[in-house]
């Protein structure tokens, strides 16, 4: 059986499988009756979605699924993703559930699934629900068509800004300047008035959404605008976020560009600071550059890398009990406040350290560098591990020692191609480019480059 949910939930094109409507009804039919089996009750779930035109359809379609298999279901409308997820705790529902494809564009959409926790839902419950898509294409269950319960949507909404107001409300901005792109998103009616709580001048971009224009060509995969915008205001400070505001990414006051490995950076050393970064910890993936690494290691500060995506990065966070984590991307978790990435709480939280120091978003950042890096793609007939090949590992040994604690080399496979990927960091872009290129032929033709 085909999986549907990947490490992010289950995503497509919206109208077509498993973004269909009688898919989506069936997803929450499954949900629905998985929950009423196990709870011997009526599940409650609440919904959020982000700005796309095809959101409000998704969202209805699921709704009438779910309560066909015995739920009550509510919306908090347009919200980010960790506004449902802190719904879903804050007024006792079951699941919270997110529709949203975060940075992807218009056309694409999907559903996420979180527990009470947190967490997204667990992986049986995932089969279970594909298991039911897949058995019930030819006689779907029957549905129970109506509008969504929407009565309490700004109720919610203001709960949630509320919540994150009161975490930091010893913060004050005033004669701060700062500019805010909400990528035409879920962010666009709240982090402007969020933020405007503490005082700031908030220069809010992309915020007009309408339907079509989420993540084009601005938001935390466009930073451009941002760059410019932060320029030419003279803004103290300039945020982006994507699509359903669970991650952010910056600018600083000369308009440089403030990317997660940054953020980690600035955070693990406030952290420290207070005693509270749990066992001189901090969480990254294997993409987080190596500049981050050798500017945490002048702290004597431990970075424990994971594979790409939240969901890994949460894992080792509990793990470990360490303080904080995230991704290059600007996905950043701080376990002790919520399980998931908050774009506009990692804001709450950098400008927090701006106002407890004195200091500029340039001067909290400065003493991380990010090396030089280099990726390579070499096309191949099959994909052995590369530890099973002689040359390879040999070739990866010379290398690593060559770069020392100054450089870092990656080797991968693409998840979706016949793909080798060879990264390097260091200190030498010329250098690195040399070595990537050499180990790529010795990859080439080692496992007979297509």
């Amino acid at each position: 059986m085909k999986k549907l949910f990947g490490t992010d939930g289950m995503r497509g094109e919206a109208g077509n499988f498993p973004l269909d409507a009688k898919t989506i009804e069936i997803a929450g039919w499954s949900l629905a009756r998985q929950f009423k089996e196990k709870l011997n009750r009526e599940p409650r779930f609440i919904t959020g979605r982000d700005t796309r035109e095809s959101g409000s359809w998704i969202e209805k379609a699921f709704h009438e699924g779910a309560i066909s298999g015995g739920a009550h279901c509510e919306s908090a409308e347009v919200i980010t993703t960790p506004g449902v997820a802190f719904l879903t705790k804050h007024f006792d529902f079951d699941a919270g559930i997110v529709v949203s494809a975060s940075h992807n564009p218009f056309h694409d959409n999907g559903i996420k699934i979180f527990s009470p926790t947190g967490k997204k839902i667990d992986e049986v419950t995932e089969r279970e629900i594909e298991k039911d898509i897949f058995e019930s294409q030819l006689e779907p269950p029957p549905c129970r068509k109506g509008p969504i319960n929407s009565h309490r949507t700004i109720e919610y909404q203001d709960a949630y800004l509320d919540y994150l107001a009161d975490e930091f409300k010893s913060l004050q901005l005033k004669n701060f300047k700062m500019v805010v792109d909400c990528a035409n998103g879920a962010s666009s009616a709240l982090a402007p008035r969020l933020f405007e709580k503490f005082g700031a001048e908030i220069i809010a971009i992309h915020n007009s959404p309408d339907g079509r224009n989420i993540n084009h060509g601005c938001g935390s995969t466009h930073i451009e605008s941002l760059l410019e915008k932060v320029i030419a205001e003279k803004a103290d400070f300039g945020v982006a976020f994507d699509g359903d505001a669970d991650r952010s990414l910056f600018v600083d006051e000369k308009g440089n560009f403030v990317d997660g490995d940054a953020t980690l950076w600035a955070m693990a050393q406030l952290l420290q600071s207070h005693g509270k970064l749990n066992n001189d910890t901090v969480v990254a993936t294997v993409m987080s550059n190596i500049g981050l690494e050798v500017a945490l290691n002048s702290k004597n500060i431990k970075l424990l890398r994971t594979a790409v995506g939240d969901k890994y990065v949460l894992q080792s966070l509990l793990e470990t009990n360490a303080s904080v984590g995230g991704e290059q991307s600007g996905h950043i978790i701080f376990p002790g406040k919520s399980l998931v990435g908050d774009g506009m709480m990692t804001t709450l939280f950098l400008l927090e350290v701006l106002f407890e120091t004195g200091k500029s978003l340039s001067e909290i950042t400065a003493g991380f560098t990010r090396f030089p890096q280099i990726l390579v793609n070499v096309k191949v007939k099959e994909k052995r591990p590369f530890e099973e090949v002689a040359k390879i590992v040999e070739a990866s040994k010379k290398l690593e020692k060559e770069l020392g604690s100054k450089g870092r080399l990656l080797l991968r496979y693409s998840g979706t191609e016949n793909l080798a990927r060879v990264m390097i960091e260091g200190e030498n872009q010329a250098e690195i480019e040399r070595q990537a290129n050499w180990l790529a032929d010795i990859i080439k033709e080692s496992l007979g480059g297509a």
